[in-house]
């Protein structure tokens, strides 16, 4: 059976307030224990509507309010930390809730947004030709950062992540000091260094990567299991895949590599519905896009249609948004699986109202644990 997860951003509704938001996502994964998803992780997102700023802290919330479910982070971004800081955090939330804690680490640096051509307005009904589609798995062209509008803004907030003049460590050197500390091995200047808590915690990296390039082959070349983020970047995240296979070599964690690949999903008991829940989505990526942070999640019933303008920097995100009933959004995830490999989907859900958010997790739980036992209707 290939498991299914859950990966929580504590969205901010258009309306409510982050508290709210963090009281909801403590109220999902209560649910999601229940319903029989795996994990259930937190991303980390900095100076947006939604409340997962600090993901190792509310991951400690959600650990203590759950019992068997496994908890970690979406990924706890390593230029915005340190080694250290990370192998302490974790080994403390390892020690309060044994063998349930997930350390998931992201690679994220500022990137250089250069003035470029914004994208053309293309018609609702018309995709771009460089689209290609797998076995019903659409595989857009790369979102292009240069579309983005407000880039001194983006610059200059990420920018506050980090101390004036510092340079982020060079990923593989970091994880590679995150494995010494958890292993016991850790030296500076030839002096050991006890990583407490942390050190021999049991605790595994997993690695968050979003194309071919240096996530993906670090993780596969230290062995260690791989997330590869299509609802996120759904032009990329096969190509990751590829590159983690390619790389991998057999670890005391992992004989084989161990993939899982995210999806973007919207459920309800009809299409209709779900069509509806979802149709406030464009707006929202619409603002994160833009470059003038995500806007909290509108209202459905509030929203006026995208604008041509609008849609043409959103449209790979709607086309690989997994929207409808049961039946077909199960039917898309299990493309995805079969298409990636993977040996474990995680699946985010984002509506306006949090009763919409539970049901979308609920009804997709089912009907994927359904299939998954050979009870299809």
């Amino acid at each position: 059976m290939i498991p299914l997860s859950v990966l929580d951003l504590a969205p901010i509704s258009a309306g409510s307030d982050a508290a709210t938001a963090l009281r909801n996502t403590i109220d999902l994964a209560q649910h999601a224990e229940q319903w029989g998803y795996r994990r259930f992780w937190v991303a980390e997102h900095h100076f947006v509507a939604v409340a997962s700023a600090a993901p190792v802290v509310l991951a400690g919330q959600i650990a203590a309010a759950t019992n068997t479910i496994r908890v970690g982070t979406a990924a706890v971004q390593l230029s915005h930390t340190t080694a250290a800081a990370v192998v302490e955090s974790f080994g403390m939330l390892e020690a309060f809730h044994p063998g349930r804690i997930d350390l998931g680490i992201g690679r994220s640096g500022q990137r250089r947004l250069t003035p470029g051509k914004p994208r053309k307005p293309r018609p609702k009904t018309e995709l771009p030709q460089e689209w290609r589609e797998i076995d019903g798995v659409v595989i857009p062209p790369p979102f292009d950062l240069r579309t983005v509008l407000n880039k001194d803004r983006v610059q200059a907030t990420m920018a506050i992540l980090q101390q004036p003049e510092a340079v982020a460590p060079d990923f593989a050197e970091q994880l590679g000091d995150i494995l010494a500390m958890l292993d016991g091995s850790y030296q500076v200047d030839g002096f050991d260094v006890h990583v407490v808590p942390g050190e021999r915690s049991g605790l595994t990296p997993w690695i968050f990567g979003s194309s071919k390039g240096k996530s993906a082959q670090v993780a596969g070349a230290l062995g260690l299991p791989f997330v590869a983020s299509y609802h996120l970047t759904p032009a990329t995240a096969l190509d990751a895949v590829d590159a983690y296979r390619a790389a991998f070599v057999p670890s005391e964690t992992l004989a084989e590599p161990y993939v899982v690949i995210s999806a973007d999903v919207v459920v309800a008991d009809d299409t209709a519905t779900a069509r509806h829940l979802a149709s406030s989505y464009g707006h929202w990526v619409y603002s994160i896009r833009a470059g003038d942070g995500a806007i909290p999640y509108p209202d459905p019933d509030d929203c006026p249609p995208l604008t041509d303008e609008q849609l043409a920097v959103v449209t790979d995100r709607l086309a690989t948004q997994f929207v409808g009933n049961p039946d077909e959004v199960a039917e898309r995830l299990a493309a995805l699986q079969r298409v990636s490999g993977a040996d474990e989907l995680v699946i985010t859900s984002v509506t306006h109202r949090h009763e919409d958010r539970l049901r979308s997790h609920e009804l997709i739980a089912q009907r994927w644990f359904e299939r998954s036992r050979g009870l299809d209707r």
